[in-house]
């Protein structure tokens, strides 16, 4: 998926001039171990540091390692669905940093970072998943696309009952980038805008009310945006049970893992009319069965987890692990770090 993504652009496009190399601090012999390629990954990050060594590593599950693996950085990929992430954590000895090409860590083995740091290219998506929010949102108020019409109505001015996002409360379940983004283009509504977050705290952003009470979120929300990370936690945090506590007539939005939200429940608050409609970049499983009821429910807006694409995202997925490759170089703190305890 990544070198099919890539090899549409030029990678060049993706190194950005503002990288400084501080050489009072910078780091001798460096060693990368890249778990993926793509055409000239290698030759940028050569301009870039031409002192780096690179080794290429397989990723396919039965692949042999070198049996002297040693590195300083290894870049892995959130798409690599089935590899040999575990032994290459396990076998390579003098790892420093973990960088996932990606905004996420699903089903990342997060037992095996020990001391290590790991980051990942979070926020890297935020804007585009952000306006995809919105344009759902705006698709349900507005009748969109079931008002256009395709022949003479019997009553030309007699539109259907438009709604707007003005006055209407957002409630948001996870305040980082993503939530963050959605929450900044939908004050420009004029929009209520309430954020569930874990523990209260002063909001980052005039406008926005920080809540830790879900219920309280739940009970308000016209549109329910969920935002949060997948984590053991937050599997099915939208179930039966919450969904019970939401207004009648919510629209629920899902772009963060499909893990988050009941599917069985929700088709079931969808099928009595509680939940007006549902709008999903994500689902389980991906890709989806044929058949699948989600395909064909009047209430389900379904996309095939499109919500991150934009025609800049590739360069700033690659220049997140730029910007933190030239602050390893200078021994300088990363940003994108992962909590590997909380999961996220």
């Amino acid at each position: 998926m990544i070198q099919a993504f890539a090899s549409a652009y030029a990678i060049s496009k993706f190194i950005k001039p503002f990288i400084y190399l501080n050489n009072n601090k910078l780091r001798s012999n460096m060693r990368l171990a890249l778990h993926f390629d793509f055409p000239g990954l290698q030759d940028s990050l050569l301009k870039l540091l031409p002192e780096l060594e690179i080794i290429l590593l397989p990723s396919a599950p039965d692949s042999v390692l070198p049996a002297d693996l040693s590195a300083d950085i290894l870049l892995t990929s959130s798409h690599l669905f089935k590899s040999n992430l575990e032994q290459v954590l396990a076998q390579c000895e003098g790892l420093k940093w973990v960088h996932v090409f990606g905004t996420g860590i699903d089903n990342f083995p997060l037992q095996l970072i020990k001391d290590r740091v790991l980051t990942c290219g979070r926020g890297a998506s935020s804007v585009p998943i952000a306006e995809w929010t919105i344009a759902m949102m705006l698709s349900f108020e507005k009748r969109l696309p079931e008002s256009w019409i395709e022949s003479p109505p019997q009553d030309w001015f007699a539109a259907p009952k438009l709604g707007t996002l003005a006055n209407k409360t957002l409630g948001i379940i996870g305040f980082g980038t993503i939530g963050q983004e959605i929450a900044k283009r939908a004050l420009a509504f004029d929009m209520r805008v309430l954020a569930k977050v874990r523990s209260f705290r002063a909001s980052p952003m005039k406008g926005v009310e920080l809540i830790q009470d879900l219920k309280e979120v739940l009970q308000q929300a016209d549109h329910l945006v969920l935002a949060l990370p997948a984590t053991p936690e937050s599997q099915h945090l939208i179930n039966a049970q919450t969904l019970a506590q939401t207004k009648q007539g919510v629209h629920i939005v899902n772009v963060a893992r499909a893990s988050i939200l009941d599917q069985e429940a929700l088709k079931s608050f969808l099928d009595s009319g509680h939940v007006a409609q549902a709008s999903l970049d994500v689902i389980t499983p991906e890709p989806l069965t044929a058949g699948h009821w989600a395909y064909t429910h009047p209430q389900v807006f379904l996309s095939p987890h499109i919500s991150w694409n934009s025609p800049e995202m590739m360069g700033s997925l690659m220049n997140s692990f730029i910007v933190n490759l030239t602050a390893f170089a200078n021994n300088e703190p990363l940003t994108g770090v992962v909590d590997v305890k909380a999961g996220y």
